[in-house]
């Protein structure tokens, strides 16, 4: 996929999460995204933080002990990362919140694998701190749903990076998700 290096905005960003829990109010291990335009597949700018893990218990949200044993199972290139620099829960929503800003704000579309997880569990963490949420909740789109369209693009898809690093996910996922949509434009 081509990257840009200027200012451009391209409208659509996917956003992945990992965190501790599955459940509502989830503490997040960390933040990724990556901008995107959906027509051309082209890619913009990242975003990528680690969360202290303290900070958001203190805010208020929760581990789940079936998440925590699920992480210990997953390779120690997707579990290390996770400690390297975290911040705290609230500087960096309120960096994603500038990164939101900087790829279009309330008028940028933002893409969840699902949305009610990864866009619901950030909209749970800025209730928590009493941030703002940076999106339209009109603009949230769901990945599963392009997905189910045509689910046999994403079942040929290789996979790139490493699996539950939050960027890496966003580019397979964006990768999948363009070629869905363009099958789903091309005349039959």
């Amino acid at each position: 996929m081509e990257s840009i290096i200027d200012g451009s905005q391209l409208g659509h960003i996917m956003v992945d999460l990992e965190t501790l829990s599955t459940g509502s109010n989830a503490a997040i291990l960390s933040i990724g995204a990556v901008e995107f335009d959906l027509t051309t597949g082209r890619t913009g700018r990242t975003f990528y933080l680690n969360v202290d893990l303290q900070s958001c218990m203190d805010a208020g949200l929760k581990i789940d002990g079936r998440t925590v044993y699920w992480w210990f199972k997953r390779e120690a290139e997707a579990r290390l990362p996770l400690l390297e620099n975290p911040v705290h829960i609230a500087a960096a929503l309120q960096s994603f919140s500038e990164f939101v800003l900087t790829c279009g704000g309330k008028e940028a579309q933002l893409w969840g694998n699902s949305a009610r997880f990864d866009l619901g569990k950030l909209d749970d963490a800025y209730s928590a701190c009493t941030l703002p949420v940076p999106w339209s909740f009109r603009n949230e789109r769901d990945v599963r749903t392009l997905v189910a369209f045509a689910p046999h693009i994403k079942d040929q898809e290789p996979r790139i990076g490493t699996h539950h690093h939050a960027v890496d996910d966003c580019y397979h996922q964006i990768s999948y998700c363009v070629k869905t949509w363009r099958y789903l434009q091309s005349p039959l």
